[in-house]
């Protein structure tokens, strides 16, 4: 199993009582701070190089703090950072002490780009001696067009500093705000308002909405991106594609958004009925009197969202994830018994911990049906119904089941180099010895995705082959990922998909040169104009059996002394199993975003400048 760094997880709390009711009704000051804590540790999955929070009071008066944000880097971030602030609360009983407020943000970042460090944490400060035009954001998002959007920045004469994506949407939309409370402050001052009465029509009346119309309109990628302004308004928007996640819930004390749904389910400990998902193109806005709507922000455009959310990222613990990761192995029944050439006898059927453990309680499921029916026929038959010997050997067939993989500890392998580095990688699993009747069983092993195949050839294949099975199946409840992803995941470079590799050699073995060569010049020549995806043509000499077939060669480890095999779920099996999630680019090709299509052009030339082919 290789770890995909992917999708990062916000969570807001919004409190719409004075504090004391809390204090009363639930026995803590800090109930906002409880509860963001829950969400953010629930969503832990989702981002563990760092995580930060902020905190607004709308309460605190001129000359009192009234915006703390905390931010931590490293796996335990979330600890360390509500120790941090904890730390601050504790001992003063103020109701202005540190992080005491009605308005929270949490975050956990994953990097999809490689940088890090606390500067790249999340939420991101912009602040101004107005509350109003002080912005707090976060986001789970990458963008595809940060290049536009900067130079619509640079146009207005302003100066970014940085062209990291995060940076770059904190002065647009810092931006958007300054000019929106400026218009206020005009009108208002101009119908005589001064003074502290000026600044409370100004932030009355401030509504986010046009703000995000504004800055949404030159944005092509998978977003969800959250922000809270100093003088409390809150705000999350979801891309129009419906690429990225974020769900909601409210009454009349709290409102909430995460990034997924039985988070908010589990912490809140409502129905799943009582979240509502945000959709396509939708923001959610929390007024500062904390009354929420959903205003419709940009039309919804080729939805097409994430599958990946479903087949690997979310938390299992969703009755709709569970129910389709589970349909992911039952649609592979027939081709995992074709590989085995239906011998359940001479069969130990297995998975890789511990993302595919649904997966495979599908395929179990879905075998044990098929195996039922071949009973089912055999007793019916006059032959068998007469024969007392063969009718026990039908009976006595089953789904030989096995936890053959076993995760091992994290080995610390920097501190190894070379070949003695790859030997500490080849002891990331281990296996349960016992479990195989060496030179005559199959090892069917299921897994949730196969991106480069370098654990599968470092690691699992070798210990596998430690238990000696005539034949090694190894099953991918997802289809061949055979495209880079722009709009979250750690997928952006062509080279280091197993897939494409595997095309790329076919080519060169068929003599096929010349076909790559004018794929390259039409991405040259088209270079950021990009319509069309020529990488698809790539693919296109080749039947999926071809390149499974190839990959099966590449993933081979030298030595090994069983038959081995990989076997991928069809992109027509993914469909059929989450019907909702449309989002295949990753498998298809097929882009959302015009950005989409620009960048997978541009990574094909920049895979070609670097190798040479």
């Amino acid at each position: 199993m290789e770890t995909l760094k992917h999708e990062c997880g916000i969570a807001i709390i919004r409190l719409k009582k004075p504090a004391g009711y809390y204090q009363n009704k639930y026995g803590s000051r800090t109930y906002g701070l409880q509860k963001l804590f829950l969400l953010m540790e629930k969503q832990h999955n989702r981002g563990q190089e760092g995580a930060g929070l902020a905190c607004i009071n709308t309460k605190a008066v001129p000359g009192e703090e009234y915006i703390f944000r905390d931010r931590k880097t490293g796996n335990n971030a979330i600890n360390e950072v509500f120790d941090s602030v904890y730390g601050m609360i504790n001992g003063n009983r103020s109701e202005n002490a540190p992080f005491m407020g009605d308005m929270y943000m949490g975050h956990l970042r994953y990097s999809t780009t490689g940088k890090s460090g606390l500067s790249y944490i999340h939420p991101h400060l912009r602040r101004s001696n107005w509350a109003a035009k002080t912005l707090v954001l976060c986001g789970n998002f990458n963008m595809t067009n940060i290049p536009e959007i900067c130079e619509s920045l640079t146009s207005e004469g302003q100066h970014p500093r940085s062209m990291a994506d995060t940076h770059i949407l904190l002065e647009q939309a810092g931006h958007r705000l300054d000019m929106e409370i400026e218009y206020l402050y005009r009108d208002f001052h101009a119908q005589g308002y001064r003074g502290t009465e000026l600044t409370k029509k100004i932030e009355e009346n401030f509504n986010a909405t046009e703000l995000l119309k504004k800055c949404t309109s030159l944005w092509d990628g998978g977003y969800v991106v959250a922000g809270m302004t100093g003088s409390g308004e809150t705000f999350c928007v979801r891309d129009p594609w419906g690429i990225r996640t974020a769900f909601y819930y409210q009454d009349t004390e709290i409102a909430v958004v995460a990034s997924e749904r039985p988070v908010i389910q589990t912490v809140m400990n409502v129905d799943v009925e009582d979240i509502q998902e945000l959709l396509p193109g939708q923001a959610l806005r929390i007024s500062r009197d904390g009354d929420v709507s959903c205003p419709q922000i940009l039309a919804p455009r080729n939805v097409k969202p994430c599958s990946f959310e479903r087949i690997y990222f979310s938390r299992g613990s969703d009755a709709d994830i569970y129910r389709e990761r589970k349909a992911l192995g039952n649609n592979l029944v027939n081709p995992v018994l074709e590989a085995v050439d239906h011998d359940f006898r001479n069969t130990v059927f297995s998975y890789i911990p511990n993302t595919a453990e649904a997966a495979y309680y599908g395929l179990l499921q879905g075998l044990e049906e098929h195996l039922n029916g071949i009973k089912k026929e055999a007793i019916l038959s006059d032959r068998i119904c007469n024969d007392r010997e063969q009718l026990g050997n039908i009976l006595s067939l089953k789904v030989r089941n096995e936890k053959v993989a076993v995760k091992d500890i994290k080995l610390r392998t920097f501190i190894a180099e070379g070949n003695t580095r790859d030997d500490l990688a080849a002891h990331v699993y281990d296996v349960t010895y016992g479990t195989i009747v060496p030179e005559q069983d199959n090892l069917v092993v299921l897994d949730d995705s196969i991106v480069r195949g370098t654990t599968l050839k470092q690691s699992i294949l070798k210990i596998l082959d430690r238990l000696h099975p005539k034949k090694i199946v190894v099953v991918s409840s997802s289809p061949q990922i055979r495209y880079p992803d722009f709009y979250g995941i750690d997928m952006s470079g062509l080279g280091q998909f197993i897939a494409f590799r595997a095309a790329m050699e076919l080519l060169r073995d068929r003599g096929l040169d010349e076909l790559v060569q004018n794929v390259y010049n039409k991405a040259v020549k088209e270079a950021g104009n990009s319509v069309v995806n020529h990488v698809h043509e790539i693919y296109a000499p080749f039947t999926a059996g071809d390149i499974s077939a190839k990959i099966s060669q590449m993933l081979t480890p030298a030595g090994t002394g069983a038959q081995v095999q990989i076997v991928y779920q069809s992109l027509e099996g993914l469909h059929k199993a989450c019907p909702g999630h449309k989002g295949d680019w990753y498998f298809s090709g097929n882009y959302p975003t015009p950005g989409g299509v620009k960048l997978v052009n541009r990574a094909f030339v920049e895979y070609m400048d670097s190798t040479g082919f």
